[in-house]
């Protein structure tokens, strides 16, 4: 039996997570982001959001419930996707872009509504729209189908982003 040498080892493809483990994790972590980002959100919808001027495109308040649990859901099918492909280089940069963008959407919620702040909200808007850019790109690197799924989340914190500026500047 031959030894690889260590620098070509570090080359080849590391294993796989396990399915049933990598989705107990990329459910548990989207779910506790979901969570976290309504405990945030809930309170301050009345009487402080709908007292502030909004734009004619702000969607109606029962629109953002239903977005929100497909962007969820798209989220954490195209996590799972990551962790069960096999490790390669660029891998845990992936996975951390993902962890990011996630940090930073549950840090919108409490910018904008718990903090009650069109400002700070607008100021994380911006780099969590870069990071789900980021997360997208990388992940289409291992898994096409992964990448796909950041397509709508990317688009949909772009229009947030712009409806949270909009609403900055009315208020």
């Amino acid at each position: 039996m031959s030894e690889i040498p260590m620098s070509e080892a570090r080359a080849l493809p590391q294993p796989a997570m396990k399915p049933g483990r990598a989705g107990v994790i990329a459910a548990g972590l989207v779910f506790l982001d979901s969570v976290l980002g309504q405990l945030a959100t809930l309170p301050n919808l009345a009487p402080w959001y709908e007292t502030l001027h909004k734009p004619g495109f702000n969607p109606p308040n029962a629109v953002f419930g239903p977005v929100w649990t497909v962007l969820y859901c798209l989220m954490a099918l195209a996590f799972w996707r990551i962790l069960i492909a096999p490790r390669q280089p660029g891998h845990r940069l992936a996975i951390g872009l993902f962890l990011g963008q996630l940090l930073f959407t549950v840090l919108w919620s409490f910018a904008f509504f718990a903090g009650q702040s069109p400002l700070l909200g607008l100021v994380v808007v911006i780099p969590q729209w870069l990071l789900v850019i980021a997360t997208g790109a990388a992940f289409w690197r291992f898994d096409r189908m992964a990448g796909l799924c950041f397509v709508p989340l990317a688009l949909w914190v772009g229009f947030a982003g712009v409806l949270n500026f909009v609403i900055w500047r009315m208020n």
